[in-house]
């Protein structure tokens, strides 16, 4: 690590961005090291395959990149870039034409479904899948990438009252799903 990295990676994020926002590539380049695993993970739990995952979060770096000067620092940069990319990724959707076909999936998936086992008790990433497309986008919509429900509406184009049953429905679905399987659930109640 040259005296230049070891400098920039001893920095906070928001000193990073203040240098970014001045042209300084190397000090957005540490950003994209701390936070670039962490936006490509959002993508992928909204259901991107790897590789779209890949390329949208790239998008959405070049995006902050350009935008830099509008972070504040009143909130975290990592946040804000998962904002932007879960942003980008819905435009993708939508210029694949992939919405129109949610709501559809999301009543199939009320239609079908299915209990929960031993065996289906898996990790995070394992259970989102599992959720129609519909709930997996709205959850990790507003859990994710931290939009409100209102935010997550707006970039959506669907009501807000939609949205809110979809994360209602997906965080029952995935408290089911990832629940111990002693029934150990009630008893933690309490503390959320």
């Amino acid at each position: 690590m040259t005296g230049s990295q070891h400098r920039l990676a001893s920095l906070h994020d928001v000193e990073l961005a203040t240098l970014a926002a001045t042209g300084d590539r190397g000090a957005f380049g540490e950003l994209v090291r701390r936070h670039g695993s962490a936006v490509r993970g959002l993508l992928r739990r909204m259901g991107a395959a790897p590789s779209e995952a890949d390329d949208t979060a790239q998008d959405a770096f070049l995006a902050a990149f350009e935008g830099i000067a509008e972070y504040r620092g009143e909130g975290a940069f990592a946040g804000w870039v998962k904002r932007i990319a879960a942003r980008q990724y819905l435009r993708r959707l939508q210029r694949e034409r992939r919405l129109a076909s949610l709501a559809l999936e999301a009543e199939e998936a009320d239609e079908v479904q299915a209990g929960p086992d031993a065996a289906q008790r898996i990790d995070l990433d394992e259970a989102l899948k599992a959720l129609g497309a519909a709930e997996r986008l709205c959850v990790t919509m507003c859990y994710g990438a931290g939009l409100s429900h209102a935010e997550a509406a707006e970039a959506l184009n669907l009501p807000l009252g939609t949205v809110k049953s979809h994360v209602k429905r997906g965080l029952d679905r995935l408290r089911t799903r990832l629940a111990p399987a002693d029934g150990a659930v009630e008893g933690r109640r309490g503390n959320g």
